[in-house]
């Protein structure tokens, strides 16, 4: 099973033949349009016929596309920006993650993953899930008095039994990560570890793959890096 994890910076019908070539199951693509109102390529739709997209724009909102069943898990967001839960050929689960400013001055970013957090722990426990996204987020931003920070939330993941797979395959410490996702603004001098995908340890303790796409193919098209994870797992084989 691979999945890919991208915030494709708009315009995704014109980058997801790059996309395509990979065979993937499952995508999880920030700031891509509508399906349902633009024209994706004919190869992409026989490829991934199934999707849920959210968003306030119809240029650039959060997808979860997949060559499997998806069934909306319909778990109450808050009106916190941008999440999906679903369920994969009514088996495991995904949650597709872009987190916003929301224009919230105190729970921007990071504040919108804490707060659909709280409202759906019940949901996310004991669930064989795989997360993944753009967070927008890393420990190097933590704030001393304030207690929905990046590390706040990894560590209420890890309560739940969901790690980050980066950190795992890597051996690397939150916030010390030595492979970027983001180079702002497409500028390499300003390198940050942004996006993440997590797991229960159904998915963690079957990784196989983890990389983390170079920047000399993928930055003329985006300012962030895809995620590529290969997990292989009998339980649930696709």
């Amino acid at each position: 099973m691979l999945i890919i994890s991208w915030n494709c910076s708009g315009a995704f019908r014109k980058k997801c033949k790059q996309i395509i070539e990979y065979d993937c199951d499952i995508m999880i693509i920030q700031e891509c349009e509508n399906p349902n109102e633009i024209e994706y390529p004919k190869e992409f739709k026989i490829c991934m016929p199934n999707y849920i997209w959210v968003g306030d724009n119809k240029n650039k909102g959060l997808a979860v596309f997949s060559k499997h069943k998806l069934k909306d898990n319909l778990w109450d967001s808050g009106g916190n920006k941008y999440f999906i839960s679903c369920r994969v050929n009514d088996g495991f689960h995904v949650l597709g993650v872009w987190c916003h400013y929301a224009n919230s001055p105190t729970f921007g970013y990071i504040g919108q993953m804490w707060k659909y957090l709280q409202l759906n722990k019940d949901n996310i426990r004991d669930k064989d899930i795989i997360i993944g996204g753009d967070f927008n987020s890393n420990k190097i931003w933590d704030v001393w008095d304030r207690w929905w920070n990046h590390s706040d939330v990894f560590n209420e993941l890890k309560e739940s039994g969901i790690k980050s797979l980066y950190h795992l395959y890597y051996n690397e410490e939150q916030g010390k990560e030595t492979i970027p996702t983001l180079y702002h603004r497409k500028n390499t001098e300003k390198p940050y570890h942004v996006d993440y995908i997590l797991t229960s340890k159904t998915f963690y303790d079957s990784l196989s793959k983890f990389k983390i796409g170079n920047p000399q193919k993928w930055l003329s098209v985006s300012d962030h890096m895809p995620i590529f994870v290969e997990i292989k797992n009998n339980k649930y084989e696709l």
